[in-house]
């Protein structure tokens, strides 16, 4: 759809597979891992602690 608010932009892995989520809303990019019956998801930051911006994002 193209009103998805969120955007898988890269994925790696097969077995333990991480992937890069961008939030078309905002930006924001988030990073999520899976591995086995784990997984887990964080907001990606900058070197000052600031949400980390898609550069290539526009509104």
């Amino acid at each position: 759809m193209a009103n998805d608010r969120f955007e898988e932009v890269y994925t790696q892995g097969k077995w333990k597979v991480t992937k890069v989520i961008r939030d078309n809303e905002t930006g924001v990019l988030y990073m999520s891992h899976q591995e086995g019956y784990g997984s887990g998801l964080t907001v990606m930051v900058d070197q000052e602690g600031k949400p980390l911006v898609d550069k290539h994002f526009k509104k």
